[in-house]
């Protein structure tokens, strides 16, 4: 990575940063080196590295939602549309940011981003599916690759732009963000966040395609574009949803796709409960106050919500944050007497029995629900939380040890294992989780550090010190990768 190279991401990212809570402003963050062979087309393997230390780079500058239900909704469906999709690299990676801006993007290498303020603006699951459906679709046609191509020399400055950009729209929003930078930078940024005309259009017939063959309306597709068109023309300009912004649409190509969509029958499906009561859960992470929440779910339950139940799991949630356990499990009997399987209605009581004190009843209700679900990813990690609520600590290790096994790139889980392990008295533990949480963020200097701690606390442990000098190495090999 020439020096050009690197002062274009020392002052971009720096910018970026400047607007990130809690970040290191002094670390210069850099891109993978792939090479000469990176100018050219990419390899699928090439992309899948470089994509991978991607992420890492972007999850150490975003807020993102560490919300096991959330996480699990969003990967089910996005693999559900991959295998219906021409995607033939089926190893994706989904970071779900905690921003209310509408906004989705995709990595070459896999990497799928899903800000929240996408759920609370889609109305159905197949609006939702229509905007992933396209992410997935740029991805299978390589059209990131191949704009690359086009530019040759410029692949470095790209990805560059790439991460500077969409660190500002998942921080501040790309108006105010691009305006920190200078208007060359500003300009390399986004044209980098754009996809030529041709392969908007191009993903906007795969990803109906992909919309049909797996089960959902095409029509949805129109029908969400007209509505972000919509938005976009009363709220004013600084209030563009973000993805307009990288994808722009026009009356011309809302129109191609509503014709497209004609070639299609109608799909008349049940409303995805699944999707309304993950909609209803980032409804009370961006309200202003559980007070606020409790009310705005009362004032829905009262009219015509999108969902009933949603919108009274939606109150039974608020109720519980705002301190009303007793009145929130009134609300909660009357799902679970309809729905008693519900895993979300399992967790949400288990929760409510934490609250009031109870968390050996916390604790029994989610191992037998964990004997009919074995593996559940939310309910495990429900189940080593109550497990430290009622001073369990050794046990829930165990269990969340199992778990990175089936889970091995889930950072909260890792971040848990190690509150856990110290809560426990494993201080060896505790630095080998918090090591591979920081891989996955990005800190790789602080995983280094972790794992040298490990290593002198497994000096007389024969076995353990050769998995921690392998992770170290690891570490080393990821750094150089970095050119670090």
């Amino acid at each position: 990575m020439n020096y050009s190279i690197r002062q274009f991401l020392a002052q971009s990212l720096l910018a970026a940063a400047l607007f990130c809570t809690g970040v290191s402003h002094s670390q210069e963050l850099k891109l993978p080196n792939l090479g000469e062979s990176s100018t050219s087309l990419f390899s699928a393997e090439q992309e899948y590295k470089l994509g991978r230390a991607w992420g890492r780079m972007f999850r150490s500058q975003v807020p993102t939602l560490d919300d096991p239900l959330v996480h699990d909704y969003l990967e089910d469906l996005i693999y559900r549309l991959a295998t219906h999709s021409q995607l033939q690299d089926r190893r994706l990676d989904l970071i779900v940011v905690k921003n209310q801006v509408l906004n989705a993007f995709a990595v070459p290498g896999g990497v799928i981003g899903v800000h929240t303020g996408l759920l609370l603006y889609a109305q159905t699951e197949d609006e939702l599916a229509t905007v992933l459906s396209h992410e997935l679709a740029h991805l299978s046609q390589r059209h990131f690759s191949r704009g690359v191509e086009q530019q040759k020399k410029q692949q470095p400055l790209t990805y560059a732009g790439m991460l500077a950009g969409l660190v500002l729209i998942a921080t501040t929003g790309s108006s105010a963000g691009l305006a920190a930078l200078s208007a060359s930078q500003a300009a390399a940024i986004d044209s980098q966040l754009r996809f030529s005309r041709s392969n908007e259009q191009e993903a906007d017939r795969i990803g109906m395609q992909t919309l049909e063959e797996a089960g959902m309306d095409p029509h949805a597709a129109p029908a969400m574009f007209e509505r972000m068109l919509a938005a976009s023309r009363y709220s004013g300009g600084n209030r563009v949803p973000e993805f307009l912004r990288t994808h722009p649409l026009s009356e011309n190509r809302i129109a191609d796709t509503r014709n497209r969509a004609r070639q299609y029958p109608k799909v008349l499906r049940e409303e995805s409960l699944a999707f309304h009561l993950v909609r209803a859960r980032v409804q009370i992470l961006h309200a202003d106050s559980p007070q606020r929440a409790v009310a705005e779910f009362r004032s829905a339950l009262a009219g015509k919500p999108l969902s009933r139940e949603a919108s009274q799991y939606g109150l039974v949630l608020a109720l519980k944050e705002a301190g009303q356990p007793v009145e929130a499990r009134s609300e909660l009997d009357q799902l679970l007497q309809h729905n008693p399987d519900q895993v979300e209605y399992l967790i949400a009581s288990a929760e409510l029995d934490l609250a009031i004190g109870e968390a050996q009843a916390a604790v029994r209700a989610l191992q037998r629900e964990l004997r009919i679900y074995p593996g559940n990813h939310a309910l495990t990690m429900a189940y080593a939380r109550a497990l430290m609520a009622d001073n369990q600590a050794h046990i829930a290790e165990e269990v969340l040890l199992a778990q990175t096994r089936r889970r091995p790139g889930d950072p909260g889980m890792w971040y848990l294992l190690a509150e856990v392990a110290g809560l426990s008295g494993n201080i060896l533990g505790l630095h080998r989780a918090r090591a591979e949480y920081f891989i996955l963020s990005g800190g790789l200097s602080e995983a280094d550090k972790q794992l040298k701690y490990a290593l002198k606390l497994a000096q007389n442990d024969y076995h353990t010190s050769a998995l921690v000098n392998q992770r170290i190495l690891d570490v080393s090999n990821m750094r150089r990768s970095l050119d670090l």
